[in-house]
């Protein structure tokens, strides 16, 4: 949706961005290209200097972000982080107002979505919805997400605009949480295709074959996904900077195995993605890689 078809109300809302790291950066950049009015607020100033050069201003904590905002967008780490950005006594709903919407785009917990959700509605005319989202660091920088929205309809509707900003593809799922169990819905899937992209990498190569050709052969056929697409090609080049921190896809994955035991689920090859993560991520100190860096429990060796 190009900014001349965006409704008036939209640019006169204010918006406040807590995050701008990998993801968060690319998110307020289209935020700020569309015309938005953006304030954010990062724990480390310096990691925001760049949406600050392109126009955003700066709040110096999460509660005063909040105070002088009518939408709250946050997008952090782990849950740990999503709680105190929100409960602390200077975050979020130590600024909230009559009036303020908060989305966390966070992926994380149900359970944290619902806690928030429940904060908010203990409030006058204070909202809430759960918007992960999918796509990586190129599709924060395109503009290009997938959101996976939980929470009430109406705001949802309203809030659409905003996030017609960032994504491509938003659909809503239901009462509040149900975006964070179709974001790990989403996860599930990206660790068949990691753990299949690495495979097949690792077994191409000790059986003599040309990688590029192989990438290129399987893109054509069934085989074609999303990280053959994005992450093959950073494997041949070696680079393993993160478009996904492997840290945080680890997390979420421990996120989603804990909800399927909540629901009496065995998901095996989940259970066993997350393991191989565990050993990137824990065992040889890789976390700060991108999930791609997979492959390095292979190829160091």
């Amino acid at each position: 949706m190009s900014s001349n078809t965006l409704p008036r109300r939209l640019f006169e809302m204010t918006i406040g961005f807590i995050g701008t790291g990998v993801m968060g950066t690319g998110m307020v950049q289209n935020l700020l290209a569309h015309g938005s009015d953006v304030t954010v607020y990062n724990r480390t100033k310096a990691h925001a200097q760049t949406v600050i050069d392109a126009g955003a201003k700066w709040a110096d904590t999460p509660a005063a972000l909040t105070q002088q905002s009518d939408v709250l967008i946050s997008i952090v780490g782990f849950p740990k982080d999503v709680e105190q950005v929100y409960f602390a006594d200077d975050g979020v709903f130590a600024g909230a107002h009559a009036g303020l919407t908060v989305i966390d785009m966070t992926t994380g917990s149900p359970e944290t979505a619902k806690k928030i959700d429940a904060a908010a509605k203990k409030l006058t005319n204070v909202a809430a919805l759960d918007a992960p989202v999918s796509g990586g660091d190129i599709g924060a920088k395109k503009g290009t997400l997938t959101i996976m929205v939980g929470g009430d309809k109406d705001t949802y509707d309203k809030m659409l605009p905003i996030f017609q900003q960032m994504g491509t593809s938003i659909s809503y799922f239901g009462p509040a949480g149900s975006g964070q169990h179709m974001k790990m819905a989403n996860q599930i899937m990206i660790a068949g295709t990691m753990t299949g992209m690495t495979e097949m990498m690792v077994y191409a190569q000790a059986a003599g074959l040309d990688l590029k050709q192989a990438l290129k052969t399987l893109a054509g056929g069934a085989a074609q996904n999303w990280s053959l697409d994005n992450y093959g090609p950073r494997v041949l080049q070696g680079d393993y900077t993160p478009g996904f921190f492997a840290k945080h896809f680890l997390k979420d994955l421990r996120i989603a195995l804990d909800e399927a035991d909540r629901m009496g689920l065995e998901l095996p090859a989940t259970a066993e993605a997350k393991h191989l993560y565990e050993v990137m991520v824990d065992s040889d100190g890789l976390g700060d890689l991108g999930t791609q860096g997979l492959i390095k429990l292979w190829w160091q060796k």
